[in-house]
């Protein structure tokens, strides 16, 4: 037995599923995602069995990317927690064969509230898809499973037709990363996304020197500073900065003169800088781009505020 032809065989049948999928997109799905963008309630999906776990992940998306869902187990609601729906929520109604009993049983009551349905299936001449509002057709013609029996490609089907659901509704509501980062304040993701460079940064006690001292001198404040650097002012305006690579550099070069030199003869002039506003993100950016471990961080008059280095940000 080749096992590693049965996963070839799996992937292929559900990405060929996937990619017919698309041929299913109808008006119904325009109108569905702008009257959830138009609602001033929240998106409930609700679904059984495997469609159920798929459904919990749809609201799980939806919820982290601006759409106010969550996921109600039609068996829970048809006892008591259909008094979590209020007449202005829109519920997806989720069932691969389209007759669910539990899920059908909560047509007449959404119904009489008013509120707006959509139906997923793979029958659009299904109970649940005639009795919706809009219908959205994730109908497959191979499951995986080698007995057609355990739902995988129509699993698949679903999430997908979900996931573009969610995209449509980012674009329309023009969703960006920082709104994202509000619903993801922790971990790596959310601290990327929302620390910024001054909760970061090296900012007492900074090597600093002016542009006559000596490079015995610099040698010191660099060590002392324990950043590999040391920034050059001349009345609080950054002049440059001097980095332990660059003493390295110069007394190879000009070792005959080297310690008769000062700080105005090593160092780089116009040296990176961002402000203390920025995320580190955008800190991570633009040194990974000029290929640099240091930022010198400024305020908004451009004055000397802190130092960030690479691995201060932690992503």
């Amino acid at each position: 037995m080749n096992l590693k032809n049965i996963a070839k065989e799996v992937l292929e049948i559900q990405s060929k599923e996937i990619f017919d999928l698309s041929n299913n997109i109808t008006i119904d799905f325009e109108d569905a995602v702008n009257a959830v963008v138009n609602s001033k309630g929240k998106f409930i999906i609700c679904g059984m069995g495997k469609s159920g776990i798929i459904g919990k992940k749809i609201a799980a998306t939806l919820a982290s990317t601006g759409t106010p869902s969550f996921f109600l187990h039609p068996g829970e609601a048809y006892h008591g927690d259909l008094g979590m729906i209020e007449k202005e929520d829109i519920i997806l109604l989720i069932s691969n064969s389209g007759e669910t009993d539990e899920v059908l049983k909560l047509i007449p009551f959404l119904k009489s509230q008013g509120n707006i349905t959509i139906s997923m299936s793979g029958n659009p001449k299904s109970t649940l898809g005639a009795n919706t509002n809009y219908h959205l057709n994730i109908s497959i013609q191979k499951e995986a499973c080698p007995l057609s029996l355990a739902p995988m490609s129509s699993t698949t089907a679903t999430l997908v037709m979900g996931d573009a659901i969610a995209v449509a509704l980012m674009k329309l509501r023009n969703f960006k990363d920082e709104n994202f980062a509000k619903f993801h304040p922790g971990g790596s993701l959310g601290r990327r996304l929302l620390t910024t460079v001054e909760s970061v940064m090296k900012k007492d006690n900074l090597p600093i020197c002016q542009k006559n001292e000596s490079i015995k001198d610099i040698i010191h404040k660099i060590t002392d500073g324990k950043c590999g650097l040391v920034v050059v002012l001349s009345n609080d305006k950054i002049e440059g900065i001097i980095t332990d690579g660059d003493i390295r550099r110069n007394m190879e070069l000009k070792e005959d003169i080297f310690f008769t030199q000062k700080a105005q003869d090593l160092m780089s002039k116009n040296p990176k800088l961002i402000k203390s506003n920025e995320k580190i993100v955008v800190a991570s950016e633009i040194m990974s781009n000029s290929k640099i471990n240091s930022l010198l961080v400024v305020n908004d008059s451009d004055i000397l505020v802190g130092i960030v280095q690479m691995y201060d940000l932690g992503i």
